[in-house]
């Protein structure tokens, strides 16, 4: 099967809160611009230039984020001064909070030139760059694109190639179609989900919450040669739930 791609993109990619929480993070530390950017390896005219809605790039986000004990996410989304002196102090203090509520997580997305998002696909031999670049606005637009007008108009999708036999009946090779999930307590007992790590690379897995108990996700495999295993939640970056999935080759006859 051959696949029309899209050629055309642009990205979609918001930083709302920001300027704002790197302001007031640091000087709640009492640290100079001059002491920050030298801290991240920056100058303090580029520091400067964040604090006042310059976009940095992803790399330099992960070292803000890293820094301030924050997720991504909850650094560019979040008021962070609208949190109680208790949760700051639990960030400060080394603990993994979620500040959103809602497992928000930052997405990159591309849309052709009618302003329609695209399916990005993941083959095997870039997933190991993905999931270290799963946010880098230049990776994602190196990816090819592809739309599935069956598929509802209302959920982001990507599409990831899936290696060995461990969920049979999908075959290794296959692509698998997915929404993204944006709050993880909402994935439903025993989902086939896309788990983007950052030590495993991507996997494919029937996903089991275990939120409450240990923080886990428990990872099952339909084919049952392969045994179950938890995984830390806070390694995992993003969740996709499947949607269908293809044999097909990019650019084929």
């Amino acid at each position: 099967m051959c696949l029309g791609l899209e050629s055309g993109f642009n990205f979609v990619l918001s930083f709302m809160y920001f300027p704002e929480n790197i302001k007031f993070l640091r000087k709640r530390r009492r640290l100079s611009q001059a002491d920050l950017a030298a801290q991240l390896g920056l100058t303090r005219t580029t520091l400067a230039g964040y604090e006042k809605n310059i976009q940095p790039p992803f790399r330099v986000l992960i070292k803000f984020a890293e820094f301030f004990n924050l997720s991504i996410d909850a650094l560019v989304r979040y008021d962070i001064q609208a949190l109680s002196e208790f949760q700051l102090s639990q960030i400060e203090d080394g603990f993994d909070i979620d500040v959103t509520g809602k497992k928000l997580r930052l997405l990159t997305i591309s849309v052709n030139s009618e302003g329609k998002e695209n399916i990005e696909m993941v083959p095997v031999k870039a997933q190991a760059g993905y999931t270290s670049s799963y946010g880098d606005l230049d990776f994602i637009g190196s990816l090819d694109k592809f739309s599935l007008p069956f598929l509802p108009k209302d959920k982001t999708y990507r599409t990831f190639q899936i290696q060995g036999d461990s969920m049979l009946p999908v075959p290794e090779g296959s692509w698998v179609t997915c929404s993204y999930v944006q709050d993880w307590t909402n994935i439903r007992e025993g989902t086939p989900c896309i788990i983007v790590t950052q030590d495993e690379g991507v996997v494919f897995k029937l996903v089991y919450k275990q939120l409450d108990q240990n923080r886990t996700f428990l990872l099952v495999s339909t084919n049952r040669d392969y045994k179950p295993y938890e995984f830390p939640v806070k390694k995992v970056v993003e969740v996709w739930k499947f949607e269908t999935y293809n044999r097909f080759e990019i650019g084929g006859e």
